[in-house]
């Protein structure tokens, strides 16, 4: 059923996106992952063909000459056996674990540790089967699923087809002169360009699938409007997205005081608590405004804004608390004000002639 259908029309949020991340819940392909592992596995078996294959008839000979002289006690067997099988499989597993481990990452863009997806319920305990066939058979996904392998066991029968039809007329000429050693050679090379050519279909069908997949995903996480709402609710509880909203407004406060500051004709401040930045436009306002004001930090910071920008700064400790905690940024300076306010600005360069 299509999203719309079931009332999800809005496009699911980062938040929502986010949670779903962290729950270990993203857009995968198992084409890919599968793809990737088969390339590279017949990779590595092209490079180590030769040598695992001498492994093998090292231990074929070993076994064949310890079942000739009768020594079957030996405890050196089950230690051989498992030594080959180890040498010949760990190369091919290691290669192919990591190619399955970066196939995820780059389908996730990064790591994602989550125990959510494993964590034990009941409801996966018991079994629906109902809703198993109706997600496996008898839906867009299942059927789309289904159409998908079916396609890939085409390809591969119709790929082994090719090869073999081409290579019979040699394999059969070469076992009519008794080079069974060559045939079996022929046969691995055919083997491999079997498996090689197949996988890079394979990898050509997964790239599509990806997007596929990451389309259904996000049609799977669109949301009604009533849960954008509940989610409005809840990340105003959240004390991650508060402090990251906290974050943005000090940084966009951040900005407007520094533009206000650069802007001004004078900061006027305590030393080292108050600072209060002043602008006059005479086709504006009769008198300077508040520009920009700050305590504490803030207040350091106007000063260095000020000096960065050659704007002038003038020590007052009562006119600056005053100011500070009478007046808000954007109110004109009140004519209690107007004498002292009028002496500092009587002193810059730019207000001495007027």
């Amino acid at each position: 059923m299509a999203a719309e259908d079931e009332g999800r029309t809005e496009e699911p949020s980062e938040y929502k996106l986010e949670k779903a991340r962290k729950e270990g819940r993203v857009p995968k392909s198992a084409e890919v992952s599968s793809a990737l592992v088969l390339l590279f596995g017949v990779i590595v078996l092209l490079f180590l063909g030769k040598w695992i294959i001498n492994q093998l008839i090292n231990v074929f000979y070993y076994y064949f000459s310890v079942s000739m002289s009768g020594n079957l006690n030996n405890p050196g067997l089950v230690y051989n056996f498992f030594d080959v099988l180890f040498k010949c499989l760990v190369p091919v597993g290691v290669v192919a674990s990591v190619a399955a481990f970066m196939a995820n990452i780059i389908q996730t863009k990064g790591l994602i540790f989550s125990l959510k997806p494993i964590e034990p319920k009941f409801s996966k305990i018991v079994p629906k089967l109902g809703e198993y066939f109706k997600k496996t058979l008898f839906s867009g996904k299942g059927l789309f699923n289904i159409a998908k392998s079916i396609f890939k066991i085409i390809i591969i029968v119709f790929v082994g087809y090719l090869y073999i039809k081409r290579n019979i007329p040699i394999l059969i000429q070469v076992i009519d002169n008794g080079q069974i050693n060559e045939a079996v050679s022929k046969i691995a090379v055919m083997c491999a360009q079997i498996l090689i050519t197949v996988a890079v279909i394979f990898l050509i069908i997964a790239i599509p699938d990806y997007f596929i997949t990451k389309r259904d995903f996000r049609e799977e996480m669109k949301m009604t409007k009533q849960e954008v709402k509940e989610e409005y609710k809840e990340m105003e509880g959240d004390p991650e997205v508060k402090n990251r909203l906290k974050q943005m407004q000090q940084q966009l406060l951040a900005n407007d005081v520094r533009r206000a500051v650069a802007e001004s004709d004078v900061v006027i401040t305590n030393p080292t608590h108050f600072a209060v930045a002043l602008k006059y436009d005479q086709e504006k306002t009769d008198s300077p405004m508040v520009n920009a004001k700050g305590e504490d930090n803030l207040a350091q910071t106007i000063k260095q804004i000020a000096k960065d920008n050659d704007i002038p700064i003038v020590e007052n400790r009562p006119v600056a608390r005053e100011l500070y905690t009478n007046l808000k940024v954007g109110d004109i300076i009140p004519q209690i004000y107007f004498n002292v306010i009028a002496t500092i600005y009587s002193q810059l360069d730019k207000f001495k002639n007027k």
